[in-house]
């Protein structure tokens, strides 16, 4: 995979489905049970995400969003942040791909979006 496009870590939170459906368009996709992370604070995810330069996937919206603030504030960089409502497996998929479709590996860099 290129560096152009965004690698995808999913939070606990989202569905292993998602994962593999990304997968299958020939992107990357790691979760929290790939990594042996399952347990890890929020705060810890992010922190992991952004050592490996993996944008994060969540349904975690207030934590998420004061952990954005939080590593601004700091000046902490991260792989930038995509908060998902709730939605079925393939839709969230759907979503997923179309941001990865479009928006370049550096363009995510510390942003917060929402699907």
């Amino acid at each position: 995979m290129s560096d152009l496009f965004l690698h995808l870590y999913l939070d606990e939170d989202v569905h292993v489905l998602i994962a593999d459906l990304i997968r299958a368009r020939g992107f990357a996709a790691t979760t929290t049970r790939d990594a042996a992370l399952l347990t890890l604070a929020d705060n810890d995810q992010l922190t992991y995400a952004a050592s490996q330069g993996m944008t994060l996937v969540t349904h975690n919206r207030d934590d998420f969003e004061q952990l954005a603030e939080a590593f601004f504030a700091a000046g902490q960089p991260h792989a930038g942040i995509i908060i998902a409502v709730r939605r079925p497996p393939y839709e969230i998929a759907r979503r997923l791909l179309v941001v990865l479709n479009d928006v370049p590996r550096d363009e995510m860099i510390n942003q917060l979006r929402y699907i």
